[in-house]
C-alpha cells in the first residue's frame, strides 16, 4: 500500500492565529461560524490554544497535512469548523467536551490513513472539528515486561522505532506502512507481517486510556469488559478517543530473513504460480509470512507489451536465518525458483523500514517519508477455497487490462491487488475473542487499489474523469472476484473502509439512532466486517456511548 504526509504535520502546541479573514474557499455558513466562535471560546476558557480555525492562514495546510487520499482535499468535500490538536490527555478531554458543548460532530484523526476519509468528513453537510491526536505521539517501552505505552497519535514508524531501539529481540505486531497512526490500526484489527506468529495487533492490547463522550478518562477496568473488547478491532470512531494503548511486546530474533522477488512470464505461468502459493502460504509455519502483489495493466504496461507477459512479485518475512528460510521454501515452493542470493538477513527493525518502503530504520519515526499522496479507492475480500487454476488465469488475466501503472504509457493511474496469508496464530485465535471474526477457515486475505493523479493527461487533465474510470473498473474487478471469495456473506477487512458496502445516515451531530438503523448497517457493512460479533459491538456501544456523539459513515449505532 502506498503511504503519504506532507511536511506541515510537524506541529508542536503552536499557538494559531484566530483572527484572520476566511479564505472564500473555506467559507463556512452562519450556524458553522457561531458553532467555531463557541468552540474557540470553550477551549480558549478551557487553556487550550493549540487549535486552528478556518479564518486562520494555517488552517488549510493543518487541515490537509493528515489527508492521505486526495479525494478528501478537493473543494467541494466539507471541511470542519476547526482543527485542535491536543497536546496533553487533559486538552483531549476538553476537547471533546467543547465540541459537544459547541453542537459540533467530532472526528478522531490520528494518522489520516482512511480509505474513505472518515476521520476527517461528515455526511449531510452535518457541521463539525476533527481532533487530531498526532501530537500525542509519546511511545514508553519497558524491556523487562516486554510492553509498551503508546499515544494514539504515533505512528507505527515511531512505535517499531522505540521497540527496536530498546532490544533487537522485541517486535510488535501490526502493519507495514510507518505512516499510519495507532489510533486507527489498532481499532480496526491490525494486520501485518507479524500476524501469523503472533495475531492482529488488536490481540496484543493489554489495556487501554479511552476518554468518553462526557470527557471522562476510563482504563480496562473501568470502561467494562465489552467496551475494551470493542475498541480493539471494533473499528475507530464508534466509542469515545483511545488516548494510549498498552501494548503486549513479542520476541523476534536477532535476525529475520526478507526477500521480495519478482517473476514475469505468460498468463498461464503467473497463474500456476498463484495457485500453488494459496495451497503454501496459509501453512507454512507460524514464523513465515509469504504474500503476492499483482500490479494491474499487466500487458499494456510491460515494457515490451506485445510479448503477452504478465508481471507478479512475492514479498516474504521468516523470523529464522537464510538457510532455514531457504530449505522451507525450496521444499514448500519450488516451482517460486527462489535462489540464496534473492534472501538477507537482517534485523527486524530494519526489515520494519524496507517493508515501509525506506531506507534505513533511522527513517521510520519520520512522519515526512514512506509515502506519496494520490487519489485512490480501496475495497477487500476473504478467500476460504482455494482458487481453480483456471479461474486464476481469468483473474490474472482480467488483471491485466486495469489501469496501467502510471509512467507507462496510458495515463489512468494504476492499481494492484495483494493477497496476504493467513493460517498460524491467525486460526487459533477464536473468531469472537475480538470484534475481529475471520479468523480459521481464511485462507488469505485481499487487497484491491486504484490510484490516479490530478494530472493524467489522456483523461484531459482532470482527476475526476481519471477517478470515474479507476472507481469503476475496480467495481468492475469486484463484482468478477465474486464466486470466488467469501459469501454469505461477503467479508471485508475494516481497516480497508468501503462505502460501496454501504453507508449510516447521520444528519445531526449527535443521536439519532434507531432499531432501524441498527438493522440497516447489520445487513450491509456490519455483517461484512464483523459477521456474528455485530450485535455485540452495538451492546457495547449503547454502554459507551448512548447518545452517539462518535459517529461516522460507518460507525457502530447504539440501541
Amino acid at each position: 500500500m502506498s503511504c503519504s504526509i506532507a511536511a506541515l504535520l510537524v506541529l508542536v502546541s503552536l499557538f494559531l492565529p484566530l483572527h484572520q479573514s476566511t479564505s472564500s474557499c473555506y467559507a463556512a455558513g452562519a450556524d458553522d461560524g457561531a458553532a467555531a466562535h463557541s468552540l474557540s471560546s470553550c477551549l480558549l476558557s478551557h487553556g487550550v490554544n493549540n487549535f486552528t480555525l478556518r479564518t486562520s492562514p494555517s488552517y488549510a495546510a493543518i487541515l490537509n497535512s493528515s489527508i492521505s487520499n486526495l479525494r478528501f482535499a478537493l473543494p467541494d468535500v466539507g471541511k470542519p469548523a476547526a482543527v485542535v490538536l491536543p497536546a496533553s490527555k487533559r486538552d483531549l478531554q476538553r476537547a471533546v467536551v467543547c465540541a459537544r458543548e459547541s453542537s459540533l460532530a467530532i472526528r478522531v484523526r490520528s494518522g489520516g490513513h482512511s480509505y474513505e476519509g472518515l476521520s476527517y468528513t461528515t455526511e449531510n453537510h452535518v457541521p463539525f472539528v476533527v481532533i487530531d491526536v498526532a501530537n500525542l505521539n509519546r511511545v514508553r517501552v519497558d524491556r523487562g515486561s516486554a510492553t509498551a505505552w503508546a499515544e494514539s497519535g504515533a505512528t507505527l514508524g515511531e512505535l517499531y522505532y522505540a521497540v527496536g531501539r530498546s532490544s533487537r529481540s522485541l517486535a510488535f505486531s501490526a502493519g507495514s506502512c510507518s505512516t499510519i497512526g495507532l489510533g486507527g490500526i489498532v481499532s480496526g484489527g491490525g494486520f501485518g507481517l507479524l500476524s501469523r506468529k503472533f495475531g492482529l495487533a488488536a490481540d496484543n492490547v493489554l489495556d487501554a486510556v479511552l476518554v468518553d463522550a462526557d470527557g471522562r478518562v476510563l482504563d480496562r477496568t473501568t470502561m467494562g469488559a465489552d467496551v475494551f473488547w470493542a475498541i480493539r478491532g471494533g473499528g475507530g470512531g464508534s466509542w469515545g478517543v483511545v488516548y494510549a494503548w498498552k501494548l503486549r511486546l513479542v520476541p523476534v530474533p536477532r535476525n529475520v530473513t526478507v526477500f521480495s522477488v519478482g517473476r514475469t512470464g505468460p498468463v498461464d505461468l503467473v497463474a500456476g504460480l498463484i495457485h500453488r502459493w494459496q495451497f503454501v502460504a496459509p501453512s507454512l509455519p507460524d514464523d513465515f509470512y509469504l504474500s503476492v502483489y499483482l500490479p494491474t495493466g499487466g500487458l499494456r504496461s510491460s515494457s515490451s507489451s506485445s510479448d503477452g507477459n504478465v508481471s507478479v512479485s512475492f514479498s516474504g518475512q521468516v523470523l529464522g536465518p537464510k538457510h532455514r528460510a531457504l530449505s522451507a521454501l525450496r521444499q514448500s515452493f519450488p516451482e517460486l525458483g527462489l535462489t540464496e542470493s534473492e534472501l538477507a538477513e537482517t534485523s527486524w527493525l530494519e526489515a520494519t523500514a524496507q517493508f515501509a518502503g525506506l531506507d534505513t530504520a533511522a527513517d521510520l519515526p519520520n512522519r515526512l517519508l514512506g509515502r506519496s499522496k494520490q487519489y485512490s479507492k480501496g475495497k477487500s475480500d476473504y478467500v476460504r477455497s482455494p482458487i481453480s487454476r483456471r479461474a486464476m488465469a481469468g483473474i490474472v488475466r482480467y488483471l491485466s487490462t486495469g489501469p496501467p501503472r502510471q509512467g507507462q504509457g496510458q495515463g489512468q493511474g494504476g492499481g494492484y491487488v495483494i493477497l496476504d496469508p493467513y493460517g498460524g496464530a491467525m486460526a487459533r485465535i477464536g473468531s469472537g475473542d475480538t470484534p475481529c471474526p475471520h479468523r480459521a477457515g481464511t485462507l488469505y486475505g485481499v487487497q484491491y487499489q486504484v490510484y490516479w493523479d490530478e494530472d493524467d493527461g489522456d483523461l484531459g487533465g482532470r482527476a475526476a474523469a481519471a477517478g470515474e474510470f479507476c472507481v469503476g473498473w475496480l467495481r468492475s474487478l469486484y463484482a468478477f472476484m465474486a464466486p470466488h471469495v467469501s459469501k454469505d456473506p461477503r467479508a471485508a477487512y475494516v481497516n480497508y473502509l468501503d462505502l460501496d458496502l454501504g453507508a449510516d445516515n447521520w444528519t445531526a451531530p449527535a443521536g439519532g439512532s434507531s432499531e432501524a438503523a441498527v438493522a440497516r448497517a447489520r445487513s450491509s457493512w456490519g455483517a461484512a466486517y464483523f459477521g456474528d460479533n455485530f450485535d455485540r459491538l452495538v451492546r457495547a456501544k449503547t454502554l459507551a456511548d448512548p447518545g452517539n456523539v462518535f459517529n461516522n459513515a460507518q460507525s457502530i449505532p447504539p440501541l
